[in-house]
């Protein structure tokens, strides 16, 4: 999939599998916006609660996103509120659901959005995580809303330790909890040739450091690199991998 902004040309691609889990609860889609070709929005959703439970919510979270990013007017509206209102509304959607259904079913959110001025908007709940990198070299990355992560953040373990550590994925925030979601949202200005963003749920990231990750982004094409990391997180699972997904965009300049 490719998209031109003036000057640049974006180049996307998303990758899914069910692991090693009986049932797949993640949803990941690159949505392109109808009436602004420059404008796209990447989204991933980690579901969690039941068989079935899971996959609702992150249902939940694609739809919402999907309605609200075909209603927006790029240049006239903030992207900011739109992905504030993309979290809110998923999150409320994912309640109602489980009031209907009797089940407990909860998603991360990670989603970054990229416009023709070169910016990219991101904002993430949960343990799904948003890279961006500049060639092979890591700029930034979200922060996950996790029980570990904040042991890192005092200081008190390692992000090494952090990724082996036995509640790991016992989360702080995220969609369709009894508490209003927990968001982190960012503006990065000017993206360059090179740049690469990548939104992916735990699944695949547990698995790579964020050097290995540069180093496959920058030298492989979108596709490619999704179809690599895949495989390389489903050998390193050895049998025991959670659902994974990922969604890639890289910004080139025309020659």
């Amino acid at each position: 999939m490719t998209r031109t902004l003036p000057g640049f040309r974006l180049s996307a691609a998303t990758g899914t599998h069910r692991g090693d889990r009986q049932y797949q609860q993640d949803q990941v889609e690159v949505i392109l916006h109808p009436h602004n070709s420059a404008c796209l929005l990447a989204v991933v959703a980690d579901g969690m609660g039941g068989k079935s439970g899971g996959r609702k919510a992150a249902d939940q979270v694609l739809l919402t996103s999907q309605q609200l990013f075909e209603r927006f007017v790029p240049g006239q509206e903030s992207e900011e509120e739109l992905l504030k209102q993309i979290l809110s509304e998923a999150h409320l959607m994912i309640k109602l659901t489980a009031l209907s259904a009797e089940e407990e079913p909860h998603s991360t959110l990670a989603a970054f959005m990229i416009t023709a001025d070169r910016r990219c908007h991101w904002i993430h709940s949960g343990d799904s995580r948003i890279y961006l990198f500049r060639g092979p070299n890591l700029l930034k990355r979200t922060l996950d809303h996790s029980f570990v992560q904040g042991l890192v953040d005092k200081g008190e373990i390692t992000e090494a330790e952090a990724s082996v550590h036995p509640q790991s994925n016992l989360l702080t925030g995220c969609l369709g909890t009894v508490q209003d979601p927990v968001g982190s949202s960012e503006c990065i200005e000017g993206l360059e040739d090179g740049d690469t963003l990548v939104c992916c749920s735990d699944g695949l990231w547990h698995f790579f450091t964020p050097s290995e990750l540069g180093v496959v982004l920058h030298t492989l094409p979108p596709r490619e690199a999704a179809e690599l990391l895949i495989s390389k997180a489903r050998q390193r699972a050895r049998g025991g991998g959670d659902n994974l997904s990922l969604a890639i965009v890289r910004v080139q300049a025309l020659s």
